[in-house]
């Protein structure tokens, strides 16, 4: 019979293991980050494209709210049809949603061998957007809006960390199946955060969010909440089959989830 120190031991292993394997993945564009590509779509959406903080972004909702919403792509840009979908749902509850072109017209496209995925990320690094997301917060708060919250999606996730390690750029950060994003990351927020992780995810598996959560149980004085949602992969919530009745669903599950938050602590 195994004994307590031996199964600690194997628990260990097998958490470093899984670590060092997510840490691999997202040094550079995983094979999850690229999967079910969308068919991007410049006219999809309910809203318009404007400049804002010098960035073109998709826009919907209601400029006369208080309230903004930024959402931050994974690595297939601001055009995609189901991500503009949800910003219009985020928008039909009262606020005013962005959703900035941080890649500048240069969306990750996996058939173009000329642009290999290393080589793609070299130039759209998530740090190079949070320093982008500055002044496109500072526009919006120019613009009258009080309370801001920023969602994340994979790529985008980690430019959401960044902005949430202050107190001055946003009120809540939402982080949906992030890459890059570390533990040491999570120790240093430092507003309302909300992580939504999938069952089946290499990029960020159940272990390491769970060990994100641990970090913000830890933080009583801002508002969290964590959920790994079972039989779902990486990239669930924006790059699923709207045919898929089963996946849309899924996918409906977690904004119904992100929209609670952001009515909760954005005001």
């Amino acid at each position: 019979m195994a004994t307590a120190k031996t199964i600690t031991f194997v628990s260990f292993i097998l958490f470093i293991s899984l670590a060092l394997h997510a840490f691999a993945e997202q040094s550079a564009l995983g094979p999850h980050c690229g999967s079910n590509p969308p068919t991007l779509n410049a006219s999809s959406g309910a809203g318009h494209v404007e400049k804002l903080g010098g960035l073109d972004s998709y826009v919907t909702g209601f400029p006369i709210s208080k309230h903004a919403v930024i959402l931050v792509s994974d690595v297939y840009g601001y055009q995609a049809p189901n991500l503009r979908k949800l910003a219009d749902k985020i928008a039909a509850a009262g606020f005013f949603v962005a959703v900035p072109d941080f890649f500048h017209g240069e969306p990750y496209d996996p058939n173009n061998t000329s642009r290999p995925k290393d080589a793609w990320l070299n130039d759209h690094r998530p740090e190079k957007g949070f320093e982008e997301a500055k002044p496109l917060i500072k526009d919006l708060k120019s613009k009258g809006f009080s309370a801001i919250g920023v969602a994340g999606f994979c790529w985008g996730a980690k430019v959401v960390i960044e902005l949430a390690k202050f107190t001055n750029f946003i009120q809540a950060a939402a982080l949906l199946h992030p890459s890059f994003v570390i533990v040491d990351d999570i120790k240093e927020v430092k507003v309302s955060t909300a992580i939504l992780g999938a069952e089946h995810d290499n990029l960020s598996p159940p272990p390491l969010v769970k060990q994100f959560e641990k970090v913000l149980s830890a933080k009583p004085e801002i508002n969290t909440f964590v959920k790994i949602y079972p039989g779902v992969a990486h990239g669930w919530t924006v790059r699923y089959d709207v045919k898929d009745e089963a996946a849309s669903k899924r996918a409906e599950e977690a904004h119904k989830d992100l929209l609670e938050f952001f009515t909760k602590h954005v005001k």
